[in-house]
C-alpha cells in the first residue's frame, strides 16, 4: 500500500505498520500546521479515530520528524491498550541505524543516564549523571542504551542502537554526551559540526522491531536503511 508517503510493512485486524519517511511529523502538536502523518493515516483509514484520543488516535510510540522507519498503529481500542502496555513493561525490542559524527574506538558499550528537559532550551533533552546530586529528582528520567559500531569511515561512524528505555530525544541527548552526536542533528548536533554530502535531515532510522501481538504471536518487522540515508553512506570514504 502506498498513501501519499506512507509505506505499509504490516496489516492484520489489530495493527498497521508503516515505514515512515523523514521528514514528516507524527502527529500534530501545539500550532502544527503542516500535513502530519495521521492525516495521510486518517484518510485511508477513517475508523482509525474511534481509536484513542486525538490528535494521535491509534498512534502507539512516536518518531521524531526527521527520523524514518518503523511506526505502529493501532486499529482498534484493545489492540491500543494491549500495544501500549507492552511499551510501559518495556516488552518491545526496538533498534536503529545511526551515523555520528568522530570515529567512535570502542566497538560497542553501554550509555546509562538520566534525561531532563534541558533549563536552556525546552527543545531539548540534558543529560544528567546518576552520581550528580539532581539525579534524585523526580523530574530526572532513567535512560538506557546499548550500542554496537557496525562501521568507520573518515570522519564518521555507523552504530546501531538498542534503547532499553523509551525516552524523548534519547539516543540523541547520549549520543551528544558521549561526543558523538548524530550527523545532520541541527537540534543537539555541535556548532560547525561536518555534515555528509548530500545529508538534509538528521541520520536517524529505526530499522528493526519485536514486539509480542494481541493474538500472543511474537512478531519481528523490519524497515531497510532509508534511500536518501544509503546515498549518504555511499559517498562516504
Amino acid at each position: 500500500m502506498q498513501n501519499g508517503p506512507v509505506k505499509n510493512v504490516h496489516q492484520d485486524c489489530n495493527l498497521l505498520v508503516v515505514d515512515k519517511p523523514g521528514g514528516i511529523i507524527v502527529y500534530p502538536e501545539r500550532k502544527t500546521i503542516e500535513k502530519t502523518l495521521i492525516d495521510f493515516l486518517l484518510k485511508k483509514y477513517p475508523n482509525l479515530k474511534n481509536v484513542g484520543k486525538a490528535p494521535r488516535y491509534g498512534i502507539i510510540h512516536r518518531l521524531d520528524k526527521d527520523t524514518s522507519g518503523l511506526l505502529l498503529i493501532a486499529k482498534n481500542k484493545n489492540s491500543l491498550e494491549f500495544l501500549q502496555k507492552q511499551f510501559k513493561e518495556k516488552g518491545v525490542e526496538k533498534k536503529y541505524l545511526l551515523l555520528v559524527v568522530g570515529v567512535v574506538k570502542t566497538t560497542q558499550g553501554i550509555i546509562e543516564t538520566f534525561l531532563a528537559r534541558s533549563p536552556k532550551d525546552r527543545r531539548k533533552q540534558k543529560v544528567f549523571l546518576p552520581s550528580e546530586p539532581k539525579a534524585e529528582d523526580k523530574k530526572l528520567r532513567k535512560a538506557l542504551t546499548e550500542y554496537r559500531v557496525i562501521k568507520n569511515f573518515k570522519n564518521y561512524t555507523l552504530i546501531e542502537a538498542i534503547p532499553k528505555t523509551g525516552r524523548k530525544h534519547q539516543i540523541r541527548a547520549q549520543m551528544v554526551y558521549l561526543g558523538h552526536p548524530i550527523a545532520g542533528d541541527k537540534l543537539y548536533g555541535f556548532r560547525k559540526q561536518p555534515c555528509p554530502k548530500g545529508l538534509r535531515r538528521h541520520f536517524l532510522h529505526a530499522h528493526y522491531l519485536k514486539i509480542k501481538l494481541p493474538s500472543g504471536q511474537i512478531k519481528e518487522f523490519h524497515s531497510k536503511l532509508a534511500e536518501d540515508l544509503r546515498r549518504v553512506l555511499k559517498n562516504l570514504k
